[in-house]
């Protein structure tokens, strides 16, 4: 069970870690996001922003989806499997 939490752990890691890079990617907007290596980026994390923009629109013309996304995967990361995770305590 060990290797579950752990992989767990990496997963939401990597999704966090896309997330801010997307963040960071909105202050470069002559960046091509459809070429290597912005695509690795985009392209994993562009479904889930997507739905979010349409239900949140941009603040003061900054789009805060990336932002939403990061403490979404962050609770579920604590929620799942931080130090009192529900997949720790099994």
């Amino acid at each position: 069970m060990d290797w579950l939490n752990i992989s767990l752990s990496l997963g939401f890691g990597l999704w966090i870690f896309l997330f801010i890079l997307r963040i960071v990617l909105t202050w470069y907007p002559q960046a091509q996001l459809n070429q290597l290596p912005w695509s690795l980026i985009v392209l994993p994390t562009e479904p889930f922003l997507a739905v979010t923009r349409r239900l949140v629109p941009p603040l003061g013309g900054v789009d805060i989806s990336p932002i939403i996304w990061v403490g979404i995967v962050s609770l579920l990361r604590e929620i799942l499997v931080g130090q009192q995770g529900l997949l720790r305590m099994m």
